[in-house]
């Protein structure tokens, strides 16, 4: 979509005035719970180890009664990148629908606590707010059961023009994308960002939710965004190819920058023609690799919407995505400001 660097077209000379906003992020808004269990537990269930599985609102109840103690705090894909956009130093905005429930209410006291901005009101009937119970298996492998709840009623009517229009980055979490209600709402958002003069960018997800909204996916990162996000198995599942390389030639044709995370060999950064490998930061241990995804595309996004360089916004990155691996859950333990400090 964009061929221009991010210091041509992220920082504060872009758009027809500056923006308030670093990253405004678009998701589900969730509760997790997390929990750590058996690989036998995770078989036992029937689903697929390190996936994403959408279950419904029975099936959530009876998963929470049986997966024992866990830690429980507002969350979603999108929702644990804003909070780590916001732990960085950088300015926050969210937009994700919950039910007038009591998990709505923890949704929205606690991503506010984070000091992300998170105005949208409650809808008053419908389904409940949604939640994600994650299973963390002793190799630090996350398998996610989400009840989406009011979430899916995402529509364009959600859609805040004024809080787009004032975020130098919209952030577009893959995960909405079930939804055609939040297809249309998702298009509309980046035109609204482009004709402000914005950037748009947007996470892949899961490579399940790709290969269900491939084209969609497709028109999306060809045609609506200037930044993508995805791990080796989002990219492959997107262009349907069986390695990274030719994903990422497939990338560089779209006009996109495209950001492919590799795990512990760090990420690959296709802008065009031209390709940038940064190396992972080291962790001394991984217990928990729940939100690393997310919190590196904090880290570059803080970066990004202040024009940095790739590579420097990938390092930030690397750092927010260490921290959260060290530890539990997926919000930051440690001081990320501090830890980055030297990038900032």
């Amino acid at each position: 979509m964009n061929t221009e660097s991010p210091s041509q077209s992220a920082g504060n000379d872009i758009g027809t005035s500056d923006p308030t906003i670093d990253v405004l992020g678009i998701g589900n808004a969730l509760v997790d719970v997390l929990s750590h269990q058996s690989d036998e537990f995770v078989e036992s269930i029937g689903v697929v180890k390190g996936a994403m599985t959408l279950i419904d609102e029975d099936d959530a109840t009876r998963l929470y009664d049986t997966m024992g103690p866990g830690i429980e705090v507002s969350g979603g894909s999108g929702a644990n990148t804003v909070v780590g956009v916001a732990a960085l130093g950088g300015t926050a905005a969210y937009i994700g629908k919950v039910r007038d429930d009591q998990l709505g209410d923890v949704f929205g006291h606690d991503l506010r606590a984070t000091g992300v901005r998170y105005d949208l009101a409650p809808a008053a009937d419908g389904p409940s707010t949604g939640r994600c119970l994650i299973l963390v298996t002793p190799d630090a492998q996350r398998t996610m059961n989400t009840y989406l709840g009011a979430s899916a009623c995402f529509e364009s009517d959600d859609v805040d023009p004024d809080a787009i229009r004032s975020a130098a980055v919209v952030y577009l979490e893959g995960y909405l994308f079930d939804g055609e209600a939040a297809q249309d709402a998702f298009r509309s958002a980046a035109q609204i960002a482009h004709d402000a003069g914005r950037r748009v960018a947007v996470t892949l997800s899961d490579p399940f939710c790709v290969e269900r909204h491939r084209e969609a996916f497709l028109d999306l990162v060809e045609s609506h965004v200037d930044l993508v996000f995805a791990n080796e198995l989002e990219a492959c599942s997107l262009y349907e190819c069986g390695d990274v390389e030719t994903a990422a030639k497939r990338f560089s044709a779209t006009g996109a920058i495209a950001v492919i995370t590799r795990s512990e060999k760090g990420c690959l950064i296709v802008d065009g023609e031209n390709s940038i490998a940064v190396p992972a930061s080291p962790v001394d241990q991984v217990i928990d690799t729940t939100g690393a995804g997310d919190l590196f595309a904090a880290g570059f996004l803080v970066g990004y919407s202040r024009g940095y360089d790739l590579d420097r916004c990938a390092s930030i990155g690397a750092i927010a995505a260490a921290e959260v691996i060290s530890h539990i859950g997926a919000r930051p333990q440690a001081d990320l400001a501090g830890l980055a400090s030297h990038l900032l």
